[in-house]
């Protein structure tokens, strides 16, 4: 793999390349200031002042060629309007329609270009930002980014949050779609803001815009949730074939079913858990252990089953299936053994069988781009129905009675149910899986796109290359000596997966770290409030098992329609560093309400501020992973020990720590159990707003 200086200039339009940020000038500046490092030391404002100016230049170099690219593109629409003005749409002929059209696609791949030049300039800067941060330690990020991302005549918010070619975008949208529409079913797009149109060029623009001003929908927030890292390279390609050989849409729906099982698996269990545990001799309280076992185990299952699907997917999904049946059935018999370490074994065995390592490794390997994002929300869809659907079956279970000697009762049918269902799972997983051929890291060339461009990929990525020639060829050797740097992120060595859990550890920046510790932080209040929910209840309300799973069940059903709010509205109306902030003190505030104070401990209070801290927790979740994915090291987007069991792991071992804080707490008595689990909650989720402060101009 080539060095990032090196593939940018690859990357690069032959006759602009006079007009992009100048990364390896940028970066041999980094190295001057690496090498006199004691003047650096003593002269921290000067470098600071110096590469700033530096930068300004450079942002100003591509933005003023960006405007007259801009400019450039709204003169040859203006023309192409004024060109066929004179014809009326209904009498034009089929020839002059055509040509008409394929007018407005040659501006439109123009523009897709354009868009590129823009994209790429700004991953450039991001990277020169993170190198000269890595090397010297000056938080140069957070300054550059304070004074120059709000204010009226800056630059950077032009590479970063340029609106203005929106309205180019959309000129060209509006004429291609009056075209396509010869019988004027409607009087424009503006009427018909769903209208599909079916226009290549177009699918590409408007994608390419969308990861430009990381605007979103409903799909794309809710694919955020799943963190399956993707390349940080663009391909502007139209058409995508790569990755379809390896894609097999029942082994897609598979992967999807066996996430919503999982979560059912999970979540049947916790309306019913302390009822159990006292049937058995324990406490109440011991419900956190039985819980949290399931997520102990889940700890280290997520690592070989990480590692398991670099050689195979159905296998690691056979095996997760009946240990999954083994240990439902485990905890059904603990009843009639008696057995509280029955019950705990069973529970183990189901963590033992977490499969969501491979369900996303398999959305990421084999589902070609143009649907992953879609298969990304089907993976969160299937967790957030299977959290809903889990307590919700649990209240059904409301019977008691004995087949063959075995008791079947509000406490053992859960197990019994879940049992039968993966052995139904895993004889539609034995017939209809289709194993993916094993990924190749050959170099592919796929068919011609746009003029000038061809898709290819090497190795794990797929970014856009430009038959530059043989000028590429005859490169100076010197120039590909600094290109090489072993420090950049992307050179060859630095751009294989990691092989250790430390290895990965020592990539993350204090930005990646606050960002993991949210996550560990919003898991952790998730787990108290719902593992703890049938043992406050029983206690303040005497709510039913019945009632404590229909709250459950209200509580994951929120999750589609709040994500689809967030998604198409919030998204797009504020930063996401803005939402993530937000979200944290609405978290805590959730908590905060949460306590039982003097006054008497209400249903009202306790619905509120469960829903508040639930809901919240949810938006915290999709926007920190979508972050997260933009500044976790490229090292990790591949391989065993990536970003996606970086972030399962935080999130599995807040659920160990949240359930056993609940039977701890269990020893101090009921009365005081609210107030002892809420607190560890409330002092981490401080922690991490007053965390998020400090790195919250690296997340620009």
């Amino acid at each position: 793999m080539v060095a990032f200086g090196k593939k940018l200039k690859e990357l690069q339009i032959q006759e602009w390349k006079g007009y992009y940020i100048d990364y390896k000038l940028l970066k041999k500046k980094v190295k001057h200031y690496a090498q006199q490092n004691e003047v650096v030391e003593d002269n921290r404002d000067y470098v600071l002042r110096d590469f700033s100016k530096m930068l300004d230049e450079q942002i100003e170099k591509t933005v003023l060629f960006l405007l007259k690219q801009q400019g450039q593109l709204a003169t040859r629409l203006s023309s192409l309007a004024d060109h066929y003005d004179e014809y009326d749409v209904h009498g034009q002929h089929s020839d002059s329609i055509i040509e008409r059209r394929e007018g407005y696609r040659e501006v439109g791949r123009d523009l897709l270009r354009l868009l590129f030049f823009v994209e790429m300039n700004a991953i450039g800067l991001r990277k020169i930002l993170k190198k000269f941060d890595k090397r010297f330690g000056y938080k140069f990020t957070n300054y550059y980014v304070k004074t120059r991302a709000n204010h009226p005549y800056s630059q950077l918010r032009q590479v970063f949050k340029h609106v203005g070619i929106s309205a180019v975008v959309g000129s060209i949208t509006r004429n291609l779609a009056d075209l396509q529409d010869d019988d004027r079913r409607y009087v424009s797009i503006y009427d018909q803001p769903n209208l599909d149109i079916s226009d290549p060029v177009v699918e590409s623009i408007k994608a390419a815009e969308k990861r430009l001003l990381n605007s979103t929908d409903f799909l794309h927030y809710l694919g955020k949730h799943a963190f399956i890292m993707q390349d940080e390279l663009p391909s502007p390609s139209s058409e995508d074939n790569i990755g379809n050989e390896r894609y097999h849409f029942m082994s897609l729906l598979l992967n999807l079913v066996n996430t919503f099982l999982y979560m059912v698996n999970t979540y049947i269990i916790v309306p019913t858990a302390d009822d159990y545990s006292l049937s058995l001799g324990a406490a109440a309280t011991f419900c956190g252990v039985v819980i949290g076992s399931m997520a102990v185990a889940q700890v280290f299952s997520s690592v070989y089953f990480s590692a398991w699907s670099n050689k195979s997917y159905i296998k690691p999904l056979i095996f997760s299936s009946i240990v999954l049946l083994m240990g439902n059935t485990m905890y059904a018999l603990a009843y009639d053994l008696n057995s509280i370490y029955v019950l705990l074994v069973g529970r183990l065995f189901c963590g033992l069988g977490s499969a969501r390592a491979v369900n996303r490794r398999y959305i990421s390997d084999c589902v070609p781009l143009k649907l992953r994002m879609k298969a990304s929300a089907g993976f969160v869809s299937a967790s957030a129905l299977g959290m809903a659907c889990g307590p919700a079956l649990a209240c059904l279970f409301q019977t008691q009675f004995k087949i063959f000697g075995f008791t079947f009762n509000q406490d053992t049918l859960p197990g019994w149910f879940m049992a039968f269902a993966w052995f139904v799972y895993l004889l539609w997983l034995w017939f209809s899986f289709k194993e993916p051929p094993l990924e190749k890291e050959d170099i592919i060339v796929q068919h011609e796109t746009p003029p000038g461009t061809t898709t290819v990929e090497i190795g794990f990525s797929e970014p856009l290359l430009l038959d530059l020639g043989k000028n590429q060829e005859d490169e100076d050797e010197d120039e590909q000596q600094e290109d090489e740097d072993p420090s950049d992120e992307l050179s060859e060595d630095n751009r294989k997966p990691v092989t250790s859990i430390m290895s990965a550890y020592r990539l993350l920046t204090p930005s990646v770290k606050v960002q993991l510790i949210i996550y560990f932080m919003l898991k952790y209040a998730m787990e108290i409030l719902l593992a703890e929910s049938s043992v406050v209840t029983s206690y303040y309300f005497v709510w039913s098992t019945s009632n404590v799973a229909m709250f459950l069940a209200f509580l994951g059903l929120t999750v589609l329609p709040v994500s689809i709010f967030v998604g198409s509205y919030i998204s797009n109306v504020f930063e996401e560093r803005q939402v993530l902030l937000a979200s944290e003190i609405m978290v805590c505030l959730g908590i905060v309400l949460s306590f039982h104070m003097i006054i008497p401990y209400s249903a009202p209070q306790y619905i509120f501020s469960a829903l508040l801290t639930f809901v919240s927790a949810e938006v915290l979740e999709g926007v920190n992973l979508s972050l997260l994915s933009r500044v976790m090291s490229s090292r990790l987007s591949r391989g065993t020990y990536n970003g996606g069991l970086l972030s399962t792991e935080a999130g599995t071992l807040a659920r160990v720590v949240a359930d056993g804080t609940i039977t701890i707490a269990g020893y101090w008595g009921m009365s005081e159990l609210l107030n002892i689990t809420l607190l560890p909650s409330l002092v981490i989720c401080i922690g991490t707003i007053v965390a998020t402060f400090f790195t919250y101009n690296s997340l620009y």
